[in-house]
């Protein structure tokens, strides 16, 4: 009966488990339980977005439409596009990650892991230079707020809604670097085997999440008249 309580028995069970089945199922049950609250968190920003894109002109002004069009040629679609290739390959280094902590491979497990926190930087650092060249010609929503006319009005609420949704979403990306750090800090200190490797797991649904959130971004705010019109991005 010892050996059995032994063999099922591991050092990372916690005591409200029975076994690690159990806990892995109950830590995979509450991690979607927290997407699912993060995709009504930013469902609520995409929902903004399409309200206050479709809504009706006042007389004799530019529909806000088209001033959602012309401000959006002024971003930088190729950094976008960057940044969405750069956490597209995230995702694959995160998933290698999860697949080598599976597995038992700590030293690949350590390279992927690491590996997606150089990419997870690099996002960040190249959407840094894009704010600072908002910055540069004033489309920071304020009294300093700056563009041309006829769009003056409606152009601040695109970027408004630009600023809050690429801003959250940098958020959890600073979030999730963090995280990494913690997750590697365990990997190289042998924490985690074939038998548990749930933050590994669970982590990397996160990371998922977040790059999906960018999937979508990146053509609402970057591709609005595929940037046809003269004068696009900086």
């Amino acid at each position: 009966m010892a050996d059995s309580h032994a063999v099922t028995h591991h050092s990372a069970l916690a005591h409200h488990f029975d076994n690690m089945e159990q806990q892995r199922e109950a830590g995979s049950l509450g991690m979607w339980v927290f997407l699912l609250t993060e995709i009504m968190f930013f469902g609520g920003a995409f929902t903004a977005y399409i309200v206050y894109r479709n809504l009706p002109s006042a007389p004799n002004k530019p529909s806000i439409s088209e001033a959602f069009v012309a401000a959006s040629n002024t971003l930088n679609v190729k950094l976008g596009l960057i940044n969405t290739i750069i956490l597209i390959c995230s995702s694959l280094t995160m998933a290698l990650a999860v697949y080598y902590a599976q597995t038992g491979v700590r030293r690949k497990q350590i390279i992927f892991l690491l590996l997606t926190m150089v990419l997870g930087t690099a996002f960040l650092v190249i959407k840094g230079f894009e704010y600072a060249d908002k910055i540069k010609h004033h489309h920071i929503p304020g009294k300093q707020f700056e563009f041309a006319e006829p769009f003056q009005h409606q152009a601040q609420i695109f970027f408004t809604i630009y600023f809050a949704m690429t801003g959250l979403h940098a958020l959890h990306m600073i979030i999730g670097i963090g995280i990494l750090l913690v997750i590697t800090w365990m990997a190289w200190r042998k924490r985690f085997s074939p038998e548990w490797h749930a933050p590994v797991e669970l982590f990397g649904l996160y990371w998922h999440f977040v790059d999906i959130v960018w999937i979508f971004l990146f053509p609402l705010l970057y591709l609005l008249g595929y940037h046809l019109h003269s004068g696009g991005g900086h």
